[in-house]
């Protein structure tokens, strides 16, 4: 298995989290929104490096005790290895660190792949955004797991 760490993104990770954007959506945020979102005071983002790569990331908005995911992306060639799991379950760390209790997030319709990871992490759909992805008109349902905590002391008991 590849050494992997998950740490905090960095400025020096922009132009490879904007090519995994790319990679990954449809609708790619810019380099700029990106590079944006390392000032942003309730912004915070990960990035996973697989044997010194960089193949995935996630970000959030931490207003509160809500963590409102924003993006999470595993590159292609990295899937199915439990990755966005992993990734996942840091972003649910560093929330539950920074006085997070709750955390939600949009995923598309049709991502029936990353539907199985958030209900494998306790998230339940509470809602739906119809045509909330502009690129295709498709809709958004809206999950959230409303005790985070709980899941990540599932999740040490497991290990």
């Amino acid at each position: 298995m590849a050494l992997e760490v998950i740490r905090p993104m960095e400025r020096a990770d922009v132009n490879r989290v904007y090519e995994i954007e790319c990679l990954c959506f449809r609708s790619p945020w810019s380099k700029l929104a990106i590079a944006g979102e390392l000032r942003n005071d309730v912004a915070y983002y990960l990035v996973m490096e697989a044997d010194g790569i960089i193949c995935g990331y996630g970000g959030m908005w931490l207003l509160f005790e809500e963590a409102h995911v924003t993006n999470v992306a595993i590159m292609p060639d990295y899937r199915k290895a439990g990755r966005g799991r992993r990734l996942m379950l840091a972003m649910m760390r560093d929330a539950a660190k920074r006085g997070g209790e709750r955390m939600t997030l949009e995923v598309r319709e049709s991502n029936t792949a990353a539907q199985h990871l958030y209900a494998g992490l306790d998230f339940e759909q509470n809602g739906f955004r119809p045509g909330y992805y502009s690129d295709t008109g498709e809709g958004a349902m809206i999950f959230w797991n409303n005790d985070i905590q709980q899941t990540l002391d599932r999740e040490n008991n497991n290990t």
